[in-house]
């Protein structure tokens, strides 16, 4: 199985995924494309041997339907069989998200259906939770709404920052998306759940 990573900075969830994607694993990563040509996560993925692509999402301002007419170039080459978005910092419109329905996921910053879109950890520390964490969910036409794959949990200490609560998260959705991605790919959707 073919695996298409998007990323729009340094990386970290992308090579979470492609290290795992080795031996016995049922896929391996096809491309590493980002909306940004400066991302750090790009020449990561050149010295881990992917093939990389970027479409500069700044010339098409206000024109997001030409930004992904040109986005899906590179993709459709790669022809991957699931698209993975790893930090990917672009709101996707429904025509896109339908060209790949069922073969694209998302990981995200909260233990959704809570705090979808951004600013999560500072959230759910306003709301004085007393935990969070991140999701893999499968993605649809809403943002941050498809079906769940998997969440992580983690406790919510009394002094928290924003910094240090996603600094406590990020661990773990390191671990979260490569398991996902692996029991996805060898055909177990049954969604998965780490402490």
């Amino acid at each position: 199985m073919k695996v298409a990573i998007l990323i729009s900075g340094s990386g970290s969830n992308m090579v979470a995924l492609a290290q795992s994607m080795t031996g016995d694993h049922p896929a391996r990563p096809c491309l590493v494309l980002s909306n940004d040509p400066d991302a750090g996560g790009l020449a990561k993925a050149r010295a881990m041997g992917i093939p990389t692509a970027a479409v500069d999402h700044r010339p098409f301002k206000g024109d997001r339907a030409a930004f992904e007419a040109a986005l899906l170039e590179p993709l459709q080459a790669a022809q991957p069989d699931l698209v993975a978005l790893a930090g990917f910092m672009r709101v996707l419109t429904a025509d896109f998200v339908r060209g790949l329905e069922g073969r694209m996921l998302n990981i995200h910053p909260s233990l959704l259906p809570k705090y979808k879109g951004l600013n999560t950890h500072a959230r759910a520390i306003a709301a004085g939770d007393t935990e969070a964490g991140c999701t893999v969910h499968k993605v649809t036409a809403a943002l941050d709404d498809g079906p769940i794959l998997g969440q992580a949990r983690v406790p919510v200490l009394p002094d928290d920052t924003p910094e240090q609560l996603a600094a406590r998260v990020l661990p773990m959705e390191h671990q979260l998306y490569p398991l996902v991605l692996r029991r996805l790919a060898m055909g177990d959707r049954r969604p998965v759940s780490l402490p």
